[in-house]
This record gives C-alpha cells, structure tokens and sequence, in this order.
C-alpha cells in the first residue's frame, strides 16, 4: 500500500475513532456486531469505559485457566468467568453477545493460530461446551491518563499500542504457562511519576507500570520490532514505560496447545458498560514515587510514599556526626534511598570492606566496616539474593573465621564466601566482574563498599591521619572503576570521612570540609554515596532500607513484575535478619578475639570509632530498628 493511502486510510479511521469515543458502549458494541467498523483497534472507543481481553476456552480447562490468572493478577486481572456456553456476561455488559462483539477473534487449533474471524456464531455448537474469561485491559486506563495532561502516543498516533513479548516468565499452573507481555507507552520523563500514581490504583486494568526504562532488561531487543500491535513512534523526551499486558493469556493458550480455543485479536477488545471511576476503589491509599537508579541502562523503581519516608528517617538517624568531622557537608538527601532501590533490584551483591588503619598492629584492620558489612550480607542473602565479600588477600583467612563464628553465633545463618582481587592486568577487573570477561555477562549486579579504604587522587592510600597504608591494600577500586563500564552494573560507597572507596562522588566536599582532606580525599566515586556519622550505621541503615522496600507492595509488586504472589509473607523471616543491639554486641566480641580493634583509639574495648559501643551505637540501632519496624 502507498505511503499516501496508508495516511488517508489513518486520516478516515482517525475519524471515525474521535465519533466513536462519545458513543456509550452498548452502541459501539452494537456497530462491531454489525460489521459496519472498519477499524483495527478499540483504542480510545467509549471513553471512560472498560475494555477486556477475551479468552474462550474448553470448561475442561476453565479451572486451571482461572488459577493461572490469580497467579499472574497483574497481566491476567480477571473481571468476568462465564459459565459453559453462556455468550453474554451481565456483571459487566448488558445486551451483550461475545460471539459477535469483539472487532476480530483469533482462531487457535492445537497451539496454533488458524483463523482470523470477525464473529465467532460459526462455532456456536463447539462454543456450548466452552467458557469466555473477561480479563482487564490498559485501554482502560488511557483516559484518565489524558484527563492528568499525559500524552497517549498511540491514540495520538491512531494506532494500535506496541506490545512485546519478555523473557520473563509467568507463574506456572498444571497446562498454562508462558512468558509475560507487555504493552508500551513512550511518556515524557517529566510525567513518569504522574502515570504512574494515575494508573497503580486501577488495579483491573493492569495498574501500574511492571517496568520503565530500558527495554533490554525485559529481554525486549529492539522495540521496532512488535511482536503485536504497531510500532507507536517516541518523542526525544520520552522514556519506554510497559504494563502487564492480557495478551500474556494468548500466549498461555497458544502454549498449552488445546484443540479449539478463542481469543480476541490483540487490541480489538470487548467493551463494557463498567466504568473507570470504578477502579478506584481498589486504591490503598499508598502513593508511588518514581526514582531512576541507573543511566546505563536507564532504569527507574517505583515505592510508596510511606515507605520512602522511612528510608529518609533512616537517613537523618545515621547522619548525625558524633566525632564532629563535617559530615554534614557530604550528606546528599536520598542518597540511601536510590542505592537500597538499586540493590533491591540485583540479583547478586558484592560487598568489600577493610581498612587497615593500624600499620602498627596485627591485624590492622578496624572494627568499623565488617559488622556493617555482615548486616547487609544478612539481609541479602534472607531476600534470597546471591552475596560474596572482596577482601584483601592478606586478611581472608580473618574474614572467613569471623564469618564462620558469626554463623555459630546465629549473627548470619549461613555462610557468605570471601574472595579476593588479583590485579594482573588491564583486563583483571572486567575479567573478575564477568563471566570470560564479557560485559554482557556480569556476575555481580551490584557493588557496595563500607569503610574500604579508597585511593586518593596521588594513587595512595591514607588514613585520616595523612599515613600512606597503599602496602596493606589490594587495588579493589578497580572492581569500581571497571563496573562503570558494564552496563547495568550499580555500586555504592559508604563512608564516614569521605576517604573511603566510593566517597570520590563527593571529594570536593571532602577536600574542602574534612580535615586533611586535601590529601586523603577517595578519588573513586560510586553511583551512590551513603554518608554517616560511623560507616556501620550505613550498613545497618542500607539493611533496614531493603527490609523497608521489600514491605512494601508498592515495590513488591514492581520487582516482581506483576506476577507470581507477593512476598509479604516473607516479612517474618527477613525481620529476624534485621541487625539488633544483640546480634552487633556479639559481633564486637568476635572481632575483639581476632584484635580487631577500634579505629579512632586502637582500643579493644567496646568501641568503634573510639564511641562506646553502649548509649552510643547500640541507641542508634535501636531508632534505626524502630522506624523500620514501626
């Protein structure tokens, strides 16, 4: 067809949609019956409407189809199951016949799509013995995405929306399984947060967005390439935002390779006569909030309001600056949030610690550092992420035993690996990070480094007394440096006087407020700098921030896609990995039998940073735990 049809042919169908949205639906639904629409989707008709995916199935099948859609509610939100042979749907539709109503079916024979039918009266006898599941639809929920001032650029476009294939999966029942589809909307990166607020409480119309950002992290490769739909054209502004999409049910029918089975064709959907204002009543009064956590590639999460104040509490209770070193000036507001955000998202962690600020001792290490350390290790490894610890050659056989005491001791419940960094050439970091060395592989999605000794700008490294230590430490800024060129690959540092490695982001705070700073100063920065009055606070901090996130089912919902079931339940054992008063004071005493000592006075008494580990830490424990628990 010649691109001048092509546009007449948009021109007339563009028309004919902008009548057909002020059209009440029993009326459109009346004009599809009739086979007098020549149109190729339902988008933007009967506006303020719901509209529904359709998947007609043998009853032999209906039950188990039913469980699949509670298990994957964010795709499959289902709004009506007929009973056998039952055409019309009375909770959603009146003078309804889902033989005739929707725009174009989709045949499927044994798995395989054999038919493109705009009614399905045909198959009237075979249809006796079958069951229709109306299932919510994101068409639903573009009005009032209009209605806030948010662009729609496939209504603007008159087209069909993109919809992909991912390569996530969906949770399994006994003969339905699949990966997720997804539709995509290009939106403006000013109005992120608004979509997202305006369509989390239409829960049966998909809710909010499963992901925004970069495709590839769904498995979607290039987004010109639709698997249906059309390709809905971007504006430079825009960010790729994806639903959960009912077309995931296609996919399921498709896979489960029944003999006969219906489905309506992607984006030519049933419309009722419930309105979207009824979704509102699934609000929960939690409010999302929208923060990217990677440029490369472009990522965003999404969690309550409620949950984002706590972290920020958390965030003031650390920054207090008891040893009064300036602190306060390296301090940048959410900074803890977007990194546990980032970390909430990786699959794997790898943390680093160890400062050997005791040249004069053996082991030089201070007690600041491992147990903040050992409780982000805890919780990792109880939200069921894979954890190791990078640590100096030379003190790995101090960490294991730690470890291995701190597991007897009930502070981690299984053991965490300790490794070290070999830097033998140019290639060593990238080849540590990725499996064969290949950036499209990391082994690590996630880096953090608590009290790690950082490298100053001259190439050394110094404790806040000016002392060059560069002999006690492995090069693991490399780790950093490198992981700034694997895509997708986030690192945090967590620092208490801005020479630690990854506290380089805010080095000119440190030169200018901290004393020595000049000379001491971590040149390597990370994407996210936690600040604290003492670095385990960080720690403690980064584990009741994942404790929060991981709570709340805001964010629940947007790591887990939408699918499977929330991990709510799970709260109970990932508050016994929580960090406590008990669990830091046994800690302290491990590290006081190895003579891990207190890094301000080199004391072994119970102390960190020459505070009383009494009144002192174990007060800041205490809030850090009452407001995450709260």
């Amino acid at each position: 067809m010649a691109s001048s049809e092509l546009k007449q042919n948009r021109e007339e169908e563009g028309m004919i949609i902008r009548h057909l949205r002020t059209l009440c639906p029993s009326v459109v639904r009346k004009l599809i019956r009739s086979d007098k629409l020549s149109i190729s989707n339902t988008s933007g008709m009967s506006e303020g409407f719901k509209q529904t995916n359709v998947i007609i199935l043998h009853k032999s099948l209906a039950d188990d189809f039913e469980k699949f859609c509670h298990a994957n509610e964010g795709p499959l939100p289902l709004l009506y199951r007929s009973k056998p042979g039952e055409w019309k749907c009375p909770t959603v539709s009146t003078d309804s016949d889902i033989r005739t109503d929707c725009l174009q079916y989709r045949k499927y024979e044994n798995g395989l799509c054999t038919g493109i039918l705009t009614s399905l009266k045909e198959y009237s006898e075979q249809l006796k013995d079958m069951v229709t599941f109306y299932i919510g639809c994101s068409f639903s929920f573009e009005k009032a995405v209009q209605k806030v001032g948010i662009p729609v650029r496939n209504v603007e476009q008159k087209c069909n929306v993109s919809m992909y294939k991912t390569a996530v999966p969906c949770c399994d029942s006994e003969h339905f399984h699949c990966n997720l589809v997804v539709s995509m909307r290009p939106i403006p990166n000013d109005k992120l947060e608004m979509v997202v607020q305006t369509t989390y409480p239409m829960k049966k119309s998909h809710g909010a967005p499963v992901h925004i950002g970069n495709p590839g992290i769904l498995g979607i490769k290039d987004l010109s390439k639709v698997d249906y739909g059309d390709e809905v054209q971007a504006h430079p502004e825009d960010v790729p935002v994806f639903w959960a999409c009912g077309v995931t049910g296609v996919e399921a029918i498709s896979n489960c390779k029944s003999p006969l089975a219906f489905t309506h064709s992607p984006g030519c959907m049933f419309i009722t006569d419930l309105k979207d204002e009824d979704a509102a009543a699934d609000y929960c009064n939690e409010i999302p909030e929208v923060y990217c956590i990677c440029q490369n590639p472009l990522h965003y999460s999404i969690a309550s309001a409620t949950a984002i104040q706590k972290i920020r509490r958390l965030e003031e209770i650390i920054g207090v600056d008891p040893g009064d070193r300036g602190m306060k000036h390296l301090w940048c507001q959410d900074e803890l949030l977007k990194a546990c955000l980032s970390i909430s998202h990786a699959q794997s962690v790898l943390i680093t610690t160890g400062f050997p600020t005791h040249f004069n001792y053996e082991p030089p290490e201070e007690n600041d550092g491992p147990p903040g350390a050992i409780a982000m290790a805890a919780m990792l490894k109880a939200l069921g992420k894979h954890v190791a610890i990078v640590t100096d050659q030379r003190a790995i056989d101090l960490n294991e035993k730690v470890i291995k005491e701190a597991v007897k001791q009930g502070i981690l419940k299984t053991p965490v690996p300790v490794i070290s960094y070999h830097s033998e050439s140019a290639g060593s970091a990238l080849q540590f990070l990725c499996e064969d060395g290949n950036p499209e592989k990391p082994k690590f999605s996630h880096l953090i480094a608590i009290e790690r000794a950082g490298m100053a700008a001259d190439g050394n490294y110094y404790n806040i007394r000016k002392i060059n230590i560069k002999h006690l430490v492995d090069p693991i800024d490399e780790l950093f440096v490198a992981a700034r060129r694997i895509p997708g690959v986030t690192t945090t540092g967590i620092g208490d006087g801005g020479n630690e490695l990854g506290m380089g982001k805010v080095k000119e705070a440190v030169k200018k407020y901290i004393q020595n700073g000049d000379v001491v100063a971590c040149d390597v920065e990370a994407d996210f700098a936690v600040a604290a009055g003492v670095s385990n606070w960080g720690g403690y901090a980064v584990a009741c921030a994942l404790y929060i996130l991981n709570t709340c089912e805001v964010h629940d919902r947007y790591l887990r896609k939408a699918i499977g079931f929330s991990r709510l339940p799970e709260k109970v054992s990932w508050a016994s990995a929580l960090p406590s008063v008990v669990k830091e004071e046994k800690l302290l005493n491990i590290l006081k039998q190895h003579k891990v000592r207190s890094g301000k006075t080199a004391s072994l008494a119970m102390e960190v940073d020459g505070l009383p580990f009494y009144d002192t830490h174990s007060l800041i424990i205490e809030k850090l735990l009452q407001e995450t628990l709260k």
